[in-house]
């Protein structure tokens, strides 16, 4: 077993959706669903392609080109209300995922921390719903709160920060190019998850083209792929 003192980070840094909680296809649903109504009849491909890993306050402009509706704060909370009552009725962890972060925690001795894109309430909702919020307590951050989204690095930023570790020690756990390239702005070194024949992840190749340094397929792995791989 790989001591502490040997590790080649200072601290790791998870995504939420899609990395921890498999979420990526209810929320996607529920948008889907959403879209539908405003008669844009998105395909579930599309939507994986045009969605995930975005702050859908961000799309909302995309959403407006396609229906001609102007997305409005009552239309947003409609959403959060629905996607939260689907993930709280259907939601999972990503197979291996709560193993392999309460072993990531024992081996960094609680230098780990959650940076999500999403709003703090759904990551809480999540976290605890897959039995990760006691881990993670403190040390939850939100791209929501921060001036700016992912791809920007500031939710990463903000939590290397809280940890007290240089970003550039530290590495980050991605599903998405837009994650992808939030980390790799931070200066930390990205790992890339993308599971086989997973429709709502990202293809390896797009991964490695957005700037990711490992890529990994099984969360269960995840331990002892980080020990073995070095800062870049």
């Amino acid at each position: 077993m790989l001591e502490s003192a040997a590790l080649p980070y200072d601290a790791v840094l998870f995504d939420c959706d899609g990395v921890l909680v498999d979420s990526e296809r209810i929320t996607n649903s529920v948008l889907r669903t959403m879209l539908h109504e405003l008669g844009w009849f998105i395909s579930e491909a599309d939507c994986f392609r045009l969605f995930v890993g975005r702050a859908l306050r961000d799309e909302t402009g995309v959403i407006t080109a396609h229906t001609g509706f102007t997305v409005t704060e009552d239309w947003l909370g409609e959403f959060r209300k629905r996607r939260n009552d689907a993930l709280t009725l259907d939601l999972l962890p990503i197979p291996g995922a709560v193993a392999a972060v309460r072993e990531i925690d024992r081996l960094y001795r609680g230098r780990l921390a959650c940076a999500s894109g999403a709003d703090r309430h759904k990551v809480e909702l999540q976290l605890t719903k897959v039995g990760l919020d006691t881990v993670f307590a403190g040390k939850i951050f939100s791209g929501m709160e921060t001036p700016r989204s992912k791809p920007a690095p500031d939710v990463y930023l903000a939590a290397a920060a809280a940890l007290g570790v240089d970003p550039a020690r530290a590495a980050v756990v991605e599903d998405t190019p837009t994650g992808v390239r939030a980390g790799v702005a931070a200066g930390a070194t990205v790992f890339g998850y993308c599971p086989p024949g997973s429709p709502s992840h990202s293809t390896p190749q797009a991964l490695l083209d957005a700037g990711a340094a490992h890529i990994f397929t099984g969360m269960a792995g995840l331990p002892g792929v980080l020990s073995s791989a070095l800062i870049r």
